[in-house]
């Protein structure tokens, strides 16, 4: 009887593979539809923004940190802010710190939904998709009834925030956390019992407690995994600890475990935005009082020389920050996000690095994905909610 001769194959997944959420390159030793070995390739998406924030001013740094993870910029704004201000040595008024709350949030809800959505339709459910989006577009009219812009609106500045709030903004807030909490049930009906999703996403991907923890892994994968810890609770910022909301947890640490936590996510973000919306006057300060960082009020640029001046200075030379360097991390969609800051004393930053959570996310891909089956790889990218441009930056 004739030897019979078997070998494994060598494919690549990416790096434009629709389901690697951007330009992630897998290298897979199959052995038929069993994944033997997986080697991430990154680097794809390098946009070398970390360096490039070290040329601008201060002020011009946002819209940058902000395309890092295209799917946080205000999150991504609030964290690196927050460093900066820590050295400048200022405290922003309680009215822009709600402000900032309620915008985060939001901004967690909206990431959230891109996740569902991209994922559901990556395991086959694509109606989810269509559902997921709908309501994205509602929150993307925010931002642009903001500022005019609906994915980067660099509305968070150093010191406070770009302008006040903009007529009906509660109002249109308030009308979409009031549809969003029944859509999200809608969302739940076609998923959390469908048995096909079930058999797709239940035990797959596991990752244990000290895995989690050993990887950094600490949002929403983590929480998954029994790891309850979030920044808003361990190291509050921007008055988190004066909110009420819990940190949902779960114990499995598979694909299905982290679809249920961060469904729980957006529904504990519904109660911030609510506690948020009530403790913001509709009128009321923006920015810290401070000439060296705020530009004054534009009826007195056009009135007072001396406010003309104090205009032209900020917007032409920007402001100077203390020597020294900073780190305050903030809760992001992905978990753990935030900027080490250095400061030589200028208008420029002398150095600023990132700590990504989706870059950790896909340095466990591995662990996750060996053993399983090649249609596991798709479920489980999809499940770690990785932004390309956060992993390369």
């Amino acid at each position: 009887m004739p030897e019979i001769r078997t070998e494994t194959m060598t494919v690549n997944m990416g790096p434009q593979h629709p389901s690697t959420h951007g330009v992630l390159r897998l290298v897979l030793e199959l052995d038929g539809e069993t994944v033997l070995s997986a080697a991430p390739t990154i680097g794809y998406l390098h946009t070398g923004i970390e360096k490039t924030c070290e040329q601008k001013k201060w002020q011009q740094v946002i819209p940058l940190v902000e395309r890092m993870d295209y799917l946080s910029a205000q999150s991504n704004a609030v964290a690196f802010c927050l460093s900066v201000e820590r050295l400048l040595g200022v405290e922003v008024p309680e009215r822009v710190r709600s402000i900032r709350v309620l915008l985060a949030e939001l901004q967690r809800i909206n990431s959230h939904l891109v996740w569902l959505g991209t994922h559901g339709m990556e395991v086959g459910a694509v109606s989810v998709m269509l559902y997921c989006f709908r309501e994205r577009e509602l929150l993307l009219n925010l931002n642009e009834m903001l500022a005019g812009f609906r994915l980067f609106p660099s509305y968070i500045r150093v010191g406070g925030l770009r302008e006040d709030l903009p007529r009906g903004f509660h109002g249109a807030v308030g009308a979409f956390l009031d549809r969003f909490l029944p859509k999200l049930a809608e969302y739940e009906d076609l998923l959390t019992a469908n048995e096909i999703y079930r058999k797709r996403t239940q035990g797959v991907g596991r990752l244990s407690k000290d895995e989690a923890l050993g990887y950094g892994l600490v949002g929403p994968i983590g929480r998954a995994a029994g790891l309850a810890y979030d920044v808003r609770k361990a190291f509050p910022y921007l008055g988190y600890e004066s909110f009420e909301f819990d940190v949902p947890t779960r114990t499995e640490g598979d694909v299905y475990a982290r679809y249920l936590v961060r469904v729980a996510e957006m529904k504990e973000s519904v109660k911030i935005c609510r506690q948020a919306l009530y403790r913001i006057p509709p009128t009321g300060t923006y920015a810290v009082a401070d000439p060296r960082i705020t530009p004054p009020p534009k009826d007195r640029v056009y009135t007072e020389m001396e406010a003309l001046i104090q205009h032209f200075l900020i917007y032409s030379q920007g402001f100077t920050v203390p020597a020294g360097e900073a780190y305050v991390p903030v809760e992001g969609p992905r978990g753990e996000q935030g900027y080490h800051v250095t400061s030589d004393g200028t208008n420029r930053p002398w150095r600023i690095k990132s700590r990504p959570p989706s870059l950790l996310a896909c340095q466990a891909l591995e662990r996750m994905i060996v053993g399983g089956l090649i249609a596991d790889v798709i479920a489980v990218i999809g499940s770690l909610d990785v932004v390309m441009g956060d992993v390369d930056r």
